[in-house]
């Protein structure tokens, strides 16, 4: 699976691209692909001469995928902002258990090709703000995908914005989540703990971690409709979640039990060189 909208990074397939940098001399036409197990993030770190979309603090946003894409039966989705070119990622939404589904699924082929959500109002407004969706398939080989994005926010009216740090997973250094086999429980402990940070835009302060574990991100968790495969005795969610900006995720026991790989202070190196 690959974003269409807005047109992530080294992306041939959107009708509107914004042109490459200088120094980089091709496309990436296999952008509908996992990333390495140990390679970077994103292709480069590079500067992008223009975004590829506005976004506007409080408003709905949306993201648009690629058709014909292999969804691997669904899983764990998260769209986040970055201000440093991906050193340091926010979520602003996520879609655990069933990305790209209504429910349980063990095909290939995708339900949903789009996920309209809230940008939060004190978004900080750039010039040069960074959208990363993330995503772990809950069938096949464990990987890990991502597109970014360039983008410019307006109309933003805070300095910050405090939300989940962005979860990474199947990827060299970080814990790995296994095939979900039915559980669409499997790997939500990642999530669910993750820490929360806070992110400036360029010329703000404040930026580092929060320490605290409140769910800033608006979050969806699908309930299956019938399961794909035998299932373990982890609880089952009730119902489709939409958290508001401050709410507290209440944290749900789930099995198996993974502990979240928790960035040490000052922030990671970038993942995206």
């Amino acid at each position: 699976m690959a974003m269409s909208e807005p047109c992530p990074r080294f992306s041939p397939n959107c009708a509107n691209k914004p042109p490459l940098p200088a120094g980089v001399s091709d496309y990436d036409y296999s952008i509908k692909s996992p990333v390495p197990y140990d390679g970077p993030l994103m292709k480069s770190d590079i500067p992008w001469p223009e975004s590829a979309t506005t976004w506007t603090a409080g408003q709905p946003a949306t993201v648009k995928f690629q058709p014909g894409g292999a969804a691997h039966g669904g899983g764990h989705c998260q769209f986040s902002i970055s201000y440093d070119n991906g050193k340091t990622a926010a979520v602003v939404h996520e879609v655990l258990q069933h990305c790209f589904f209504s429910g349980a699924s063990g095909g290939n082929g995708a339900d949903i090709f789009e996920y309209t959500f809230p940008l939060p109002a004190t978004m900080p407004s750039s010039d040069n703000a960074l959208l990363i969706w993330t995503w772990v398939n809950a069938v096949g080989n464990r990987e890990f995908y991502a597109n970014s994005a360039t983008l410019k926010i307006v109309g933003g009216s805070g300095n910050s914005y405090t939300g989940k740090q962005m979860t990474i997973a199947n990827h060299a250094g970080y814990e790995t989540i296994p095939e979900f086999s039915g559980n669409y429980a499997t790997g939500m402990q990642l999530y669910t703990n993750a820490p929360n940070i806070t992110i400036t835009a360029p010329g703000s302060s404040g930026a580092g971690y929060t320490g605290e574990h409140v769910a800033s991100a608006s979050t969806i968790v699908e309930p299956p409709s019938a399961p794909a495969a035998p299932t373990s005795s982890a609880p089952a969610y009730d119902s489709a979640t939409l958290a508001s900006p401050t709410a507290s995720a209440t944290p749900v026991p789930v099995a198996p039990v993974y502990h979240a790989r928790v960035a040490p202070i000052p922030a990671p190196p970038s993942k995206c060189a």
